[in-house]
């Protein structure tokens, strides 16, 4: 029988919080709901198989991709949970064009909540990992109005004061930073508890597995193809990287933070409606840059800290090299021109 140790995420949230004398206890309320709202998305997913949940449900969204069942049920489980605890101004979703608003209903706090409800989801029907991303932001004005609370939502990322994923696989895995160190913690679904499994988790300085979707080689410029045949050449590289690509970001970004490695979905010439690759910043970049960046590592759009690019719109776009620190900063050299 294996014996069960470890804090639980509530136990390890009050002493991150009894460390901050300001703190009132809305941002422990906002997390352990979302954790809450994890648990309802694992537990569909380990089902999913055995009920009507998988496939598509014939929709597009916003960003022109297949809506998935899980999508639509994951989506709503979060923004219900969410709604009515009264720690946010605000909501946005990767699959909801405009930002959600707080129901009259529930009263309003100071927190905006941004999301990715499932990453990944086009794995679902193969039974790959795949998992929710998301990033916390405070308000910075007394605004609530919806209509004047984009700006208060498009902040850069470094303005972050938590984030972190949840990976759906094998087992169920919670990452998150608040700013002081990132720390892991797996669902015992017997207990019901999400226990500190990684704790302080530190990405190796430099890696040797490099992410990338070569398919859409062609599709690259000189800069980006010559960054990967750098990766490829053991004798450019100076020891042999080895290729791991997945297809479901929080998956391959999980596998790269234990081990060591890079992440990249470049731009691409492919698709002339995404001239900046397909990851969304506010949603899916910003908070895996928070958490890599607490871990000892890095990530840039190529030219510089994805964490400083001050949004445009909620759904943008941007190319994404994530990782050990090393293999971004030799990632930039290439993109940036800096080495040929």
């Amino acid at each position: 029988m294996v014996k069960i140790v470890g804090i639980t995420i509530t136990q390890h949230l009050l002493e991150q919080q009894r460390e901050k004398p300001e703190a009132t206890g809305g941002f422990t309320h906002l997390l352990n709901e979302l954790i809450v709202a994890a648990k309802v998305i694992s537990s569909e997913v380990n089902k999913a198989g055995l009920v009507d949940i998988l496939g598509s449900t014939g929709d597009i969204n916003i960003q022109e991709e297949q809506v998935q069942k899980l999508d639509v049920f994951a989506n709503r489980i979060i923004i219900e949970r969410m709604q009515h605890i009264g720690q946010l101004c605000c909501m946005g979703s990767e699959e909801v064009a405009d930002l959600i608003d707080i129901p009259s209903q529930y009263p309003k706090g100071s927190y905006i909540l941004l999301f990715d409800p499932l990453d990944g989801s086009s794995n679902i029907d193969v039974n790959v990992s795949i998992g929710t991303i998301f990033g916390i932001y405070k308000r910075e004005s007394d605004e609530t109005d919806i209509n004047f609370l984009l700006s208060e939502a498009l902040q850069p990322g470094i303005k972050q004061v938590a984030a972190g994923y949840f990976v759906y696989g094998s087992s169920t895995i919670m990452v998150y930073t608040s700013g002081n160190g990132v720390h892991g913690f797996t669902l015992y679904p017997s207990v019901g508890e999400f226990l500190l499994s990684h704790e302080n988790i530190r990405i190796p300085e430099s890696g040797k597995i490099y992410s990338v979707n070569e398919s859409n080689y062609e599709y690259w410029d000189e800069k980006t193809r010559a960054l990967v045949d750098h990766f490829k050449s053991k004798e450019k590289a100076g020891h042999s990287y080895t290729s791991r690509y997945v297809g479901s970001l929080v998956a391959d970004f999980h596998r790269n933070l234990l081990k060591g490695g890079i992440f990249m979905y470049p731009a691409d010439l492919k698709d002339p409606k995404k001239p900046s690759g397909k990851l969304r910043l506010m949603v899916e970049a910003n908070p895996l840059a928070m958490v890599v960046q607490h871990a000892g590592g890095y990530a840039s759009n190529g030219y510089g800290p994805i964490l400083e690019i001050q949004p445009d719109e909620l759904h943008q776009r941007v190319p994404l090299y994530i990782g050990s620190k090393k293999d971004v900063e030799l990632a930039e050299e290439y993109i940036s021109g800096k080495r040929i």
